[in-house]
């Protein structure tokens, strides 16, 4: 009983300590409190009087929305130093001597407005490409139907972005309860996953097309790309359910905010799951298309375009994925290059504060980068896609047809309905 007495006593000692330490933060940002408290990163705010910072994740730099706030379990917060009260002890020990709040200020203001400028574009565009394909009197050819699916993933991030962009405006403070929390977060890690392997079915599709058409021609079937996109919608679920599973809106008290927030079990976990998204989402994607590509880049240079038609046809959808995919690995491999050298820097491979700071920039651009590709898709298929633009033009001469077929209907019955009462 004593013994447990003298420890509630020096723990009661050190939080007054603490307490005493921390009282003028706001005045002097550059104590060594404000350095460990600071999750690094994540720009400063002044809110209620305190400095506020709840970034999207833990020290990885892989973006505030697709990597997200982890906590560590409250075992770990006691084992870290008296000084250095922190609910981010990787960033205690990493980042304690590196002060780089204002290289990145201007970004943490831009947040919330360039993602409702994306947000109203990206779901004009997708559902603009949505219905397009679903409208046409034709049906999806095979590139259709995948090119469709990865619009409607794009469509999905675009819908739940308004909910981080206000988030990010109210200081992270989290209001719409605990099941958007999981939800609006396992939607965009399912677009991450979703997205790439759609681009990975398109590219075994013209892999397929131009390389071995004679002997695999029956996997370009509409109905194979049906199961294989519902393959690959039942594959995102899968690998979100980390998300799903750990994500939770708690009171952050060193903050002063109610966040949503990923609470991992243990730190083995959030390693194995960066590790998972690095493998899944990046490594092994972008080795099938990157092959593909280049097979498909060859079969092009030996085939003479203009002997048949059906060769030009498929060369012309060919280009379109092409562009796609390139755009793609524009806008996501910086993004995942970032995660894979902040995993680095978290297993002591790499460090210093100038690369530690850099990574911080570089994750608040990359993921706007990122974002933007779910934009970029339907305006690539609008300059680039002679058969979509085909598309539009025909729905259009279909739906005037429509109209003036429904227009002379109208007319007819009310004519001969005037004829009655006559």
């Amino acid at each position: 009983m004593n013994s447990e007495k003298k420890g509630e006593e020096r723990e009661e000692k050190r939080r007054e300590d603490i307490a005493s330490f921390c009282s003028d933060i706001t005045q002097r940002s550059s104590s060594p409190c404000f350095k460990a408290v600071r999750p690094r990163g994540e720009p400063i705010r002044e809110r209620k009087g305190k400095w506020q910072d709840i970034r999207r994740g833990k020290s990885s730099t892989s973006g505030f929305i697709f990597e997200e706030v982890s906590f560590k379990t409250r075992q770990m917060e006691t084992e870290a130093p008296a000084t250095t009260p922190s609910i981010f002890p990787t960033n205690v020990t990493n980042n304690s001597q590196c002060n780089d709040s204002e290289a990145w200020d201007w970004l943490y203001t831009m947040q919330p407005v360039y993602m409702f400028v994306i947000c109203v574009l990206g779901i004009v565009g997708n559902v603009f490409v949505l219905l397009v394909f679903c409208l046409h009197k034709k049906a999806c050819t095979v590139a259709e139907i995948y090119l469709g699916n990865l619009a409607a993933a794009d469509l999905l991030l675009m819908c739940c972005l308004p909910f981080w962009a206000i988030n990010v405006a109210n200081g992270f403070e989290w209001q719409f309860g605990s099941l958007m929390c999981r939800l609006v977060n396992t939607g965009i890690k399912m677009n991450m996953y979703c997205s790439i392997y759609f681009l990975v079915l398109v590219s075994v599709d013209r892999f397929v097309a131009l390389v071995h058409a004679m002997s695999h021609g029956r996997m370009r079937r509409p109905w194979y790309a049906k199961l294989s996109c519902l393959a690959m919608w039942s594959l995102g679920v899968l690998l979100s359910i980390p998300t799903l599973n750990f994500r939770t809106v708690d009171y952050v008290q060193e903050f002063n905010v109610t966040a949503c927030i990923l609470n991992y079990p243990s730190y083995g976990v959030e390693v194995a799951c960066d590790i998972l998204l690095i493998l899944l989402g990046f490594i092994i994607p972008v080795s099938i298309i990157s092959y593909c590509t280049w097979k498909i880049i060859q079969a092009l240079q030996r085939q003479v375009m203009d002997r048949f038609n059906a060769v030009n046809t498929e060369r012309k959808a060919t280009v379109l994925v092409l562009v796609v995919l390139l755009a793609f690995l524009l806008c996501w491999v910086p993004f995942h290059l970032v995660t894979v050298l902040d995993l680095l820097v978290r297993f002591h491979v790499l460090s210093g504060c100038t690369l530690q700071t850099g990574l911080d920039i570089c994750n608040q651009i990359f993921t706007y980068l990122a974002l933007s590709n779910s934009v970029l898709n339907p305006i690539l298929y609008v300059i680039v896609g002679k058969n979509f633009r085909k598309k539009v033009k025909e729905l259009l001469e279909q739906m005037t047809h429509q109209g003036t077929k429904l227009s002379g209907s109208t007319r007819s019955h009310l004519s001969s309905t005037l004829k009655t009462f006559a």
